[in-house]
């Protein structure tokens, strides 16, 4: 233990609170043993603590926190593919959190964007594991330079909305390995988060927050994590297997149903206090290294974040396209600005990540501040995907008097959010409809793009121009405005693939799964990994983006042509801009096993840079390769492996555009048997997703799939959502009624009302009363089961008890709101 001194001299209940909040987002204190209430409170991309005028005791508080900067989320600046970038918002946010008095923001996001669909895609980096390791390393060094923690999320495999509290993720070791957790171990390994919290779901059949394979062996004992595993609020299954398992922190408070649960243990043995006395140890320790940041006041400049948040949206945005070189706007020219995004932008997503910007600017409000000639049309209502003829027309006729048409449209903020995923990638029908119009009527037309994730754009070949701004945070509007008028190049690539439909994602049909299960047939095979395997052309390419100038790529040179999978190579290579003006370009580092026993992607980022040079400058850019770099993970040794052979080296503009190559042998040290699944899974040697049906994707597995029904023949019980009981009497009363009055609730925060839905009829039933704060007692909760399994006569007190339900149901609102 760290802090034995402090330990030792705590109480059996005190030891037990210490492992639950306090409250919502506070933990316990002991004044006594210097130890202080600190808090902790939600980010990731800025800080949402809630005000003071709300007891935090109250709940969660969307739409209740105090003024901060709003950064662009991970979607965005993880395209800008910048780690200095990343890092200076760290700093930033950590400003802020000191002024606020929070001890740890929670954040960042880092979950591999398995489909395009998913509802919180806009919170986490990218499709790549590298590209997302990196961008989170660089953000938690940035908070932690300062004094703050961070909570690394959501661990592990949790890449959908759909049933996220109570779906089995079924995925392969490999697939984890190579995709799902290797962005978690580069951020513990070249960051060390001071937590890391737990996701909802369970992986192949075990809840995540008492994953001891997840939690003890591989985070702790591969990878050395030393900080405190908190669970998501509510991820708490059963307390005591969470301890044994490695959760240290159950947050929220449970008012203390799990403090009296630990007692009981320890008092009859189940629980050894040794184990409890290891996880309050953990607790303790991030107590007291938060205390020197408490030691003083701070503060922080706004109008410095501010500008900030504009350096970073300007160097995360992409440009995907731009004909005749019709941005950046030439001056003189007159420009029709349409659609109500450019004066109302979208700039964050929706659910917990809500963030009560300090500042807001518009790009129609900026360019004109830039001197811009702009005449504006809205085109459409905002927040109701309805074609209304008499603002088409009047954008028509803005269109037609103007040089050039700026149309501004994405996905607004009932398309995407927590709780809830998408379920195809379409915006609303009457912003395409417009764009269409628009083309016609100026053929010099550009689009600026807004959404948290991939979207299908039927007209991208009617328009000269498109600017993808993402959500570009508080300042996007400033940041939109500098890129289409050239004050700043862009400078921003893709870190995820657009393909040319929905249809040709390799999760399509099968994703999000669910009730029970999600099978990840697919297994390594996301994003441009499968993409190229299976030789699909895409719209957007992964590490795709345009610029105002132009670089050249030359001189690879690799400081071995064959080396041991012990050694290490470095890489070089120059860029030149060979263009006009300055720009920045993220070089990027691909290795491809030329061939392979075991079935591989094509190529895979290893590497990347991003360069700004001046007009005619020249650099050379260096990268070092380790085992990893050629490794694939090897089921049967349980480590990574290199089969020996020849591994080409491709450096690259983009995925799908390598500039220069190189072709070194590498040796294997390590003897030791291959997995073949020629026989038993060829379909995943083509990347065939038709033909990764149950036994080749159980080959690939190891072992039976699990039933993805769940027997309705059994009781409804605590561990059960209330959608596993629509099949009953009042089950399916219940689920209706709350999706009904839920619709009655719908607002910016949580995406008109479809993410408290989601919450209401999808929450594990333990949640209610274990997050309730008392609302939901014990007698209500097997009251409601009572309910739910439609047995009315062998509880005396029924009718007291369904009363009691339906006045708890009134609050409910309120109290999903605080869940």
């Amino acid at each position: 233990m760290k802090h034995p001194e402090i330990v030792n001299k705590m109480s059996l209940e005190q030891k037990a609170a210490f492992v639950s909040g306090y409250d919502y987002w506070h933990l316990e204190e002991a004044p006594e043993l210097g130890l202080p209430k600190i808090m902790i409170t939600d980010g990731p991309h800025g800080l949402r603590k809630q005000n003071k005028d709300k007891k935090a005791s109250q709940g969660i508080g969307l739409g209740n926190s105090v003024p901060s900067t709003c950064f662009p989320p991970a979607s965005t600046s993880s395209c800008s593919w910048d780690e200095n970038l990343l890092r200076e918002e760290g700093i930033a946010l950590a400003e802020e959190c000191l002024k606020e008095e929070v001890s740890v923001v929670l954040g960042p996001g880092t979950n591999i964007k398995r489909a395009p669909t998913c509802g919180r895609n806009f919170e986490y980096f990218s499709e790549d594991p590298y590209l997302a390791g990196k961008c989170s390393a660089s953000f938690v060094n940035g908070v932690q330079s300062m004094g703050v923690g961070t909570s690394l999320k959501h661990f592990a495999c949790n890449s959908q909305e759909a049933f996220r509290m109570v779906i089995n993720e079924v995925v392969d070791e490999r697939a984890m390995r190579e995709l799902y957790l290797t962005a978690f171990e580069i951020c513990v390994k070249e960051a060390q988060p001071w937590t890391i919290m737990n996701s909802y779901n369970r992986i192949n059949g075990v809840y995540t927050s008492q994953n001891e394979w997840l939690q003890e062996k591989v985070l702790r004992g591969e990878w050395g994590f030393e900080g405190l595993l908190v669970t998501d609020w509510g991820s708490s299954v059963d307390r005591i297997p969470g301890l044994y398992n490695g959760t240290d922190l159950e947050m929220p408070s449970s008012a203390r149903i799990n403090t009296n649960k630990i007692i009981a243990a320890v008092n009859s043995g189940e629980l050894d206090i040794a184990v409890l006395d290891k996880r309050v140890d953990t607790v303790v320790d991030l107590i007291v290294k938060s205390k020197p940041a408490l030691e003083k006041k701070h503060t922080y400049d706004i109008e410095a974040h501010h500008a900030i948040a504009r350096k970073v949206a300007e160097g995360s945005m992409v440009l995907l396209k731009n004909n005749d070189s019709i941005l950046p706007l030439k001056k003189g020219q007159k420009v029709a600005v349409i659609g109500e995004l450019a004066a109302s932008p979208r700039f964050q997503g929706a659910g917990s990540s809500v963030i009560n910007p300090n500042k807001l600017d518009n790009a129609l409000d900026e360019l004109k501040k830039l001197g811009v000639d702009v005449v504006y049309a809205p085109g459409y209502v905002k927040n109701k995907d309805e074609i209304k003829d008499d603002l088409v027309n009047a954008a028509v006729d803005a269109a037609k008097s103007a040089d050039v048409a700026l149309v501004f449209v994405g996905l607004t903020d009932e398309f995407e959010g927590e709780g809830y995923d998408r379920v195809n990638i379409e915006m609303p029908s009457s912003h395409n409809n417009l764009v269409s119009v628009i083309a016609k009527a100026n053929p010099n037309t550009a689009v600026v793009l807004a959404g948290g994730s991939v979207i299908n754009l039927p007209w991208v070949n009617e328009v000269k121009g498109l600017l993808s701004t993402g959500l570009g945070g508080q300042a996007v509007g400033s940041a939109t405005a500098n890129l289409l008028t050239g004050a700043v190049n862009p400078s921003g690539k893709t870190s995820e693939t657009y393909p040319l439909s929905y249809e040709d994602n390799p999760t399509f049909g099968n994703y999000p799964g669910g009730p029970v299960t999600s099978e990840h047939r697919e297994s390594v095979y996301i994003g441009y990994r499968y993409y190229d395997k299976a030789e699909k052309d895409v719209l957007f390419p992964f590490g795709y983006g345009l610029s105002y100038t132009t670089f050249e790529y030359s001189d690879l040179q690799v400081s071995a042509d064959s080396i041991k999978d012990t050694d290490t190579v470095t890489v070089s290579f120059k860029v030149k801009n060979t263009g006009d003006v300055y720009g920045g370009e993220a070089a990027q580092l691909y290795i491809a096993d030329k061939e392979s026993t075991i079935f591989r992607p094509v190529k895979e980022l290893r590497g990347f840079k991003k360069v700004f040079l001046n007009p005619g400058e020249e650099t050379t850019v260096s990268l070092e390769l380790s085992k990893r770099a050629f490794a694939f993970y090897n089921v049967k040794l349980g480590d990574w492996m290199v089969e020996t052979g020849e591994f080409d080296i491709l450096i690259g503009a983009s995925s799908r555009d390598i500039k220069l190559s190189k072709t070194i042998t590498v040796e294997s040290t390590v003897n030791a048997e291959i997995p073949d699944y020629r026989k038993t899974a060829p379909a995943y040697y083509t990347a065939d997703v038709s033909g990764m049906n149950g036994a080749q994707f159980e080959a690939v597995l190891g072992s039976e799939l699990p039933k993805n029904e769940r027997d309705k023949s059994l009781p409804i019980d605590m561990y059960c959502c209330l959608n596993d009981a629509r099949h009953t009497k009042w089950g399916g009363r219940m689920c209706n009624a709350i999706e009904g009055i839920m619709a009655k609730f719908g607002s910016a925060e949580n995406g008109d009302g479809k993410m408290i839905a989601a919450m209401a009829t999808q929450i594990p039933i333990r949640n209610f009363m274990a997050m309730s704060m008392g609302v939901c007692s014990p007698e209500i909760i097997d009251g409601l089961l009572m309910i739910l399994n439609d047995d009315q006569s062998s509880f005396v007190g029924f009718n007291k008890i369904f009363w009691r339900i339906g006045g708890a149901l009134t609050r409910l609102p309120a109290l999903l709101k605080s869940i």
